[in-house]
């Protein structure tokens, strides 16, 4: 649990860095609201794809097919469960402040938070796990959640919804794993590149819209309080005692339970901007959450180990 502990307090320190840098930036006047924008299209609709691509880079084992599959189950039921339960608690909550409280209750950082702790605790197979739930991630972001942040509901926005960078890039690395395609350099190098900016650019649009909001405002905002309890607590515990009784595979059990147990994803940040809703709201509620994680991540996580007995 040690480890655990110092592990994620690293990758929360590293996040408050880059953010710290995005309020420097900004107070130098270097990123601006229309920057900020740029960026974040930059991160939907470049960055996020190669991220999925980049993490299937790996040697095919026909044995990890069925862990694949396990993974991606247990990602979309998690997933899943957590959209209704969004739905159910903020179906009568004003939409700009809904829908940013349904990203907070329903997507995770299981991306920059996730990655690196599963490979300190679990290895190159906790990546490969985690890189699934990160690929289902994607798919309900720009599903679930670009119609829940658009709130268009007609049959373009639902085809734009299907196809769309996160989910065109989940179907490209999933190939390209399951017939052992290894990109050449040329190719995959860039891929390696735009993928290794999905932590900074995110982390500086936050930084930007920190310094257009109160953080107070989040700190004693009893809602965001309780959304935030349901991401760090509730959700990862409830992952952690169904895939026990199910006896589902330990490393598997724990690389899911890390991916749901990390803070409000950034992604909150980048749609909200997007499509002009909370900003504020989303901004401190990324932030505080990341905070909040550095207590509730290591005693989540170390209890998995405890529960599947890899501690």
């Amino acid at each position: 649990m040690l480890n655990a502990f110092t592990d994620v307090g690293t990758q929360v320190l590293v996040l408050f860095v880059l953010i710290g840098a995005g309020i420097l930036l900004t107070k130098l006047g270097l990123i601006t609201e229309a920057g900020s924008r740029t960026m974040t299209d930059v991160v939907l609709y470049a960055v996020t794809p190669c991220v999925i691509i980049n993490a299937f880079q790996r040697e095919y084992r026909p044995e990890m097919l069925w862990g694949l599959l396990t993974a991606l189950l247990a990602a979309f039921l998690s997933l899943l469960f957590s959209v209704l339960l969004a739905e159910l608690l903020y179906r009568k909550t004003e939409i700009s402040r809904a829908v940013v409280l349904k990203f907070a209750v329903v997507f995770s950082n299981c991306g920059f938070m996730a990655l690196p702790l599963q490979q300190a605790i679990l290895g190159d197979d906790g990546v490969f796990y985690g890189a699934a739930f990160v690929a289902m991630f994607n798919i309900f972001m720009w599903t679930y959640g670009l119609l829940t942040m658009s709130r268009k509901k007609n049959a373009k926005a639902a085809i734009k919804a299907i196809v769309n960078p996160g989910v065109i890039g989940t179907v490209i690395g999933v190939i390209l794993f399951a017939c052992s395609i290894k990109l050449p350099t040329v190719l995959g190098s860039p891929v390696s590149m735009m993928a290794a900016l999905n932590t900074p650019i995110p982390m500086l649009v936050i930084g930007y819209h920190l310094t257009r909001s109160d953080l107070r405002r989040v700190l004693t905002d009893k809602g965001a309080y309780f959304a935030m309890a349901l991401r760090l607590i509730v959700l990862p515990l409830i992952a952690l005692g169904v895939m026990t009784a199910l006896h589902i595979d330990p490393v598997i059990t724990v690389s899911v339970v890390i991916a749901v147990s990390s803070p409000v994803a950034a992604f909150t940040t980048m749609m909200a901007t997007k499509y002009g809703r909370d900003t504020a709201l989303s901004a401190g509620i990324v932030s505080a959450s990341a905070l909040f994680s550095l207590l509730t991540m290591p005693l989540v996580v170390g209890l998995a180990q405890y529960v599947t007995h890899l501690a």
